[in-house]
């Protein structure tokens, strides 16, 4: 099988091991985080052949990181360090309303990734992206752009990924609509198509996405819708008690994208999808052991799935 190419932004993520709120909680969890880190662990430990590029600091934190990634089986060897700039860090602060993400990063490694070089690219058919990496620097829209110009000889994913908190939307909306138009598979939280381009309905989005052969239309607890082959299909989530929502998207996109991968129709590909964003739903890490494929397969082919 050939290579899955995840680029992207990758991160040390540290987080209340309680779940309580930054400023009360006693003790912090360390652990290696990014939206295509994740589904770089994520695609490999379910056998997917995947290798990741970006860079890191040349400091303890990016050595977390190319370790994570190699004990996962992910091909770590175009993941550069940067001797001047540091790590990126994001800090999670969990409280009742909901999850708040501190991030530290704005002189990161990752800012300055410039070019995936061509050797990353040998033996590669899918290269996997998301709308994070473009926001970060001026460096990484070009490198974005640079990826989908040399698209040809692989196919591109692209998780749109919206963070305000780096592209406002009034800013965003059109840019990341254009490089999703430029990408084979594409997925979008229906409350992020709403923000960006008015919509949260996955018929309307589709409209408005007419490029991607796949697209797929998340809506957290909600059904997936994904528009593939020329049909609509519609999975519900399973019923799941949710520790901590972040890295769940990244874990669906990576269940989604093994299945087509190995074959399997679209309908099997939502429900791996939500399997994996469950597992990850209910730790406070990022990504979390997704099922083994004889599980996944059994879950999805006899509809007991929904009651994981």
């Amino acid at each position: 099988m050939s290579v899955v190419l995840c680029v992207g932004e990758a991160l040390i993520s540290l987080t209340p091991a309680t779940g309580v709120p930054l400023i009360s909680a006693p003790e912090r969890s360390v652990s290696e985080g990014g939206a295509e880190v994740n589904v770089a662990v994520n695609l490999a430990r379910l056998g997917v052949p995947t290798r990741f590029a970006g860079r890191v600091g040349a400091d303890p934190f990016g050595t977390r990181i190319r370790t994570t990634l190699a004990d996962a089986g992910v091909d770590a060897r175009f993941l550069e360090s940067d001797p001047r700039r540091p790590t990126g860090l994001y800090v999670k602060d969990a409280r009742p309303d909901g999850t708040t993400m501190r991030y530290y990063r704005q002189t990161s490694a990752a800012t300055a990734y410039r070019r995936v070089p061509d050797a990353a690219l040998d033996g590669v058919d899918q290269v996997h992206l998301s709308g994070i990496t473009p926001a970060l620097s001026d460096d990484c829209e070009a490198l974005v752009g640079d990826l989908l110009h040399r698209k040809g000889r692989y196919t591109v994913s692209f998780d749109v990924n919206h963070r305000a908190a780096l592209w406002p939307p009034g800013e965003a909306a059109e840019p990341l609509r254009v490089l999703a138009q430029r990408a084979d598979t594409v997925f979008v939280g229906a409350d992020e198509a709403a923000t960006l381009w008015g919509t949260d309905d996955p018929d309307g989005v589709r409209k408005l996405l007419t490029g991607p052969s796949e697209l797929v239309v998340k809506d957290g607890a909600g059904p997936a819708v994904a528009f593939a082959d020329g049909q609509r299909y519609v999975v519900a989530a399973p019923a799941v008690e949710v520790v901590e929502p972040v890295g769940a998207g990244d874990a669906f996109a990576a269940g989604y994208l093994a299945a087509r991968r190995f074959g399997r129709p679209p309908l099997h590909a939502l429900r791996w999808g939500h399997l994996l964003a469950a597992a990850v739903l209910r730790v406070h890490s990022d990504h979390a052991a997704p099922p083994d494929r004889r599980e996944l397969e059994r879950l999805a082919d006899d509809g007991s799935w929904n009651r994981c």
